[in-house]
């Protein structure tokens, strides 16, 4: 039987905490588990953050069930408890597939375009409503690239220009890309964006809505199909596909209601810092600050 993961994983880690979880830990010893410290040989890169971590040789599900109702009083005390399913700890490639706007980086990207519109507020309500899952995503991309009408082509600069990167991210591509798993990127935001950052970053698949331009300006419509959740499912089977990864070895990372699909189409579906539609949903949750920290939840 190959072991489970579990990953205590903040800022601070409360001696109640770690008290729970080793009485969790003595009652699955005590049922037949084997229980053993573990260390992600990328831990020190954590830079702000405690990592505790133990491998456990029992059923998954026994594992979750044991230890579901701390995550919940994990989060409470700031800190991420996070279960790993045995089949992301074998030795070969795993597909990881992250959301763009507030998880790659913590900008909305069409509200940086709005900002050249003076439609940003107006487009920021939409966003959080749509995040939300309250309105249809679709409908919802199509009222606010409507607002960028005649906001000229050589805007995309600036808006690169102003990115933030999330914390850690750098730091999570270099060292997924050097143990060969493959990296892909998929956004409900727009490709004149998505595609330079997965260029600097050096991520292997890029798929996002592109805008059209007549004239050197935007013409307020985006083209092709859109990105809603049901093409980001589609996309990240199509990308294990192409990768030869399994599903079970694929990671899908998000934060809106917008990625609900990826998420359970892949093995495993992260939340990051998300919406509580998605916490609720997700197979387990960071909330946070470093998206790095996917590296501990993933064995590394």
């Amino acid at each position: 039987m190959r072991a489970t993961l579990i990953t205590l994983i903040g800022p601070q880690i409360s001696s109640d905490l770690t008290d729970a979880i080793s009485t969790g830990l003595q009652a699955l010893a005590g049922a037949g588990g084997e229980v053993t410290n573990s260390r992600p040989p990328h831990a020190e890169n954590l830079v702000q953050l405690t990592v505790r971590q133990w491998s456990v040789e029992v059923a998954d599900g026994v594992v979750r069930e044991a230890f579901s109702s701390l995550i919940p009083a994990a989060q409470r005390a700031g800190a991420d408890l996070l279960i790993t399913p045995s089949e992301f700890l074998a030795p070969g490639p795993r597909l990881i597939v992250t959301d763009v706007d507030s998880t790659l980086i913590q900008d909305e990207v069409i509200e940086l375009l709005a900002q050249h519109a003076g439609t940003r507020a107006e487009v920021a309500r939409v966003t959080e409503a749509a995040m939300r899952g309250e309105l249809d995503f679709s409908q919802s991309l199509i009222e606010r690239v409507a607002t960028l009408r005649g906001v000229p082509e050589n805007v995309y600069k600036a808006v690169f220009a102003a990115l933030r990167l999330s914390p850690g991210v750098e730091n999570l591509c270099r060292v997924l890309k050097g143990q060969g798993d493959f990296i892909g990127v998929v956004s409900g935001g727009f490709i004149e964006i998505v595609a330079p950052l997965a260029e600097k970053l050096e991520i292997d698949f890029a798929r996002a809505n592109a805008l059209e331009i007549a004239n050197g300006t935007l013409t307020g419509r985006v083209t092709g199909e859109i990105v809603d959740k049901r093409v980001k499912a589609r996309t990240l089977r199509q990308w294990a596909q192409e990768t030869g990864v399994g599903l079970e070895r694929t990671i899908a990372v998000g934060d809106g209601a917008n990625d609900l699909d990826m998420l359970a189409a892949a093995g495993l579906g992260v939340a990051y810092n998300a919406k509580p539609v998605v916490q609720q949903q997700a197979d387990t949750a960071i909330a946070g600050p470093r998206l790095d920290a996917l590296l501990a939840v993933i064995g590394n």
